[in-house]
């Protein structure tokens, strides 16, 4: 008769199953390596760096930013630029990129990018002249091409600046007025902007604004968003002026935001299709105060909209 395993073959028996089944769930594949990586030094003392998106077979989690070999930033999956501040005037870096997964497995080094400083300017206080006739157009369903006039500078313009909002996305050098900006999401209205930035870290003011509504996603219906949203600031007020959104019955409410938090509710009752609405807002910061202002509106089924592109007004 044959004899039932002890209890020590047992327990060993289940710790190499356990094991096996460990080693079949390890996760041993690293990111590709990061590509288009680009360094724009944008002062004496910062460089701007900027990589195009890694793949994994399970998700990337993170980049890891190396300067001649030292990691000096670490950052998470959703962002694929930075700057690298504290730097010397007038000297060479080099710089590199690897993608991390959430087993810790790196990719390879991207290609080493070299690039210089500039001279410090340190009396320059002069920024430059703002970016002018700002243009933009779809390029696909989750990018889009921006293209401006350049600025001018008392000294020289070493970068151009790309606001989504009040958020800068993208840098390019002061030799470029073109810009690619990937990674959008569908059914989403962006609002860009430009800056020009010297050596000296003076930046322009604002370019004019571009709004571009990505394409929806499948299944998702039409965007619901005010379009057409304008302002004239005026001594203590800002009058706004937008188009309500097409949504298949009548709008009377919408909500104004500003600086991200609701201000104030606007009521009127039905606004026809169509028709273009106005509000004044009375304003009591001191001038000079920048505001970032969005509108959304209720839909006749009760569910708030989307929202429109902000517009950032200057008080005077």
């Amino acid at each position: 008769m044959q004899r039932p395993p002890t209890l020590p073959a047992l327990v060993c028996a289940a710790a190499l199953v356990l094991t096996a089944c460990a080693g079949e769930d390890k996760d041993n594949k690293a990111p590709t390596t990061p590509s288009g990586v680009t360094a724009q030094a944008s002062s004496a003392t910062s460089v701007h760096v900027m990589w195009e998106n890694s793949s994994d077979d399970k998700a990337v989690t993170g980049y890891e930013v190396f300067q001649g070999g030292k990691r000096v930033k670490t950052l998470p999956a959703a962002k694929n630029m930075v700057d690298i501040n504290r730097l010397t005037p007038k000297t060479a870096y080099s710089f590199t990129v690897r993608a991390r997964d959430a087993a810790g497995n790196l990719s390879e080094p991207s290609p080493a990018i070299g690039v210089s400083t500039p001279e410090p300017t340190p009396e320059d206080k002069q920024p430059p002249t703002r970016p002018g006739r700002l243009t933009g157009a779809l390029d696909g369903k989750t990018q889009v091409r921006l293209s401006w006039e350049a600025a001018t500078d008392n000294t020289k313009v070493t970068s151009y600046d790309i606001y989504q909002e009040d958020s800068r996305i993208h840098s390019v050098s002061g030799t470029e007025t073109k810009a690619l900006v990937t990674g959008l999401r569908p059914g989403t209205v962006y609002s860009f902007t430009v800056r020009a930035r010297d050596a000296g870290e003076n930046s322009s003011p604002d370019s004019n604004t571009v709004d571009l509504t990505t394409a929806a996603a499948p299944g998702k219906g039409a965007n619901t968003a005010p379009t057409d949203l304008k302002f004239t600031v005026r001594k203590g007020a800002v009058d706004l002026s937008w188009m309500p959104p097409q949504a298949n019955g009548p709008i009377e409410t919408h909500e104004l935001h500003i600086n991200g938090t609701l201000a104030t509710t606007i009521v009127w009752g039905v606004i026809p299709e169509g028709k273009t609405v106005t509000h004044e807002m009375i304003v009591p910061d001191p001038p000079g105060t920048r505001l970032s202002i969005k509108l959304r509106a209720k839909l006749p089924d009760g569910k708030w909209g989307d929202f429109s592109a902000q517009r950032t007004v200057v008080v005077r």
